[in-house]
């Protein structure tokens, strides 16, 4: 089931539902979901947080491979087992350690009938403070934001208009930072979606993915969408 909404404001908590959330729509699976702002920790009862963010897949820790800004000789297969078109050229390796400014050129899923590949710059991973946290509730007290700041480009050249990407926060150390996050901080984080004319080669838009840590600080970012990333990300560091 498809829900289509105006930019919100409002704040609302979700459980274990895989929801994605964008400025303008919102799709989700299972049963319904209020609209607004979302946080959940993944934590039983010690109130602290452990590993995962993305709406789409667990944070993870990256496998280790050589550090490469380039793509590697090889696409990797897609297992979504959903017939999806092949990457268009050669991709960036599942496991491949960057830092912040490199350019990594991804497979990406958005729905089955958009997808292709796409480029993803990370320009930078900033500290917000515990104030920005506000709009979240009690459930965000104690947590620091940080912002992850990124260019994508459209590599394929196929219709990804309205498509969103998120990337998600690294722990200093690697693990997960065991909070997901629903929405952005408006001025310091905004959540863009691909815009309309998202749909030729070279295109480009930028966009931030809002991350949380009530422990270690957040020193990277991970790409791990579908099944060849989800258990070895692309991860970007300062």
């Amino acid at each position: 089931m498809r829900v289509t909404a105006e930019p919100f404001s409002k704040l609302s908590y979700i459980g274990s539902e895989v929801v994605t959330v964008h400025k303008r729509r919102i799709v989700f699976a299972a049963s319904a979901v209020a609209l607004g702002l979302g946080l959940s920790a993944c934590n039983g009862d010690d109130g602290e947080s452990a590993a995962k963010e993305s709406p789409a897949a667990s944070a993870s820790a990256s496998a280790s491979a050589p550090a490469s800004s380039e793509p590697s000789s090889e696409s990797p297969t897609d297992d979504s087992g959903d017939g999806g078109e092949a990457p268009a050229g050669d991709v960036t390796a599942p496991g491949t350690k960057l830092k912040t400014g490199d350019r990594a050129v991804l497979p990406f899923r958005y729905t089955s009938d958009k997808q292709g590949t796409i480029a993803v710059t990370v320009t930078a991973i900033e500290k917000g403070a515990e104030s920005d946290m506000a709009a979240f509730g009690d459930k965000a007290k104690g947590m620091t934001p940080y912002f992850i700041k990124m260019k994508v480009e459209n590599v394929g050249g196929t219709d990804l208009s309205y498509a969103s990407l998120k990337l998600n926060g690294v722990l200093d150390g690697g693990a997960g930072t065991g909070v997901i996050l629903m929405g952005d901080i408006p001025g310091k984080c905004d959540r863009e979606t691909a815009p309309r004319d998202f749909t030729t080669k070279g295109a480009t838009y930028e966009t931030c993915s809002l991350a949380a840590t009530k422990t270690a600080p957040i020193t990277g970012a991970e790409y791990d969408e579908g099944d060849t990333y989800s258990d070895n990300p692309v991860v970007w560091t300062n």
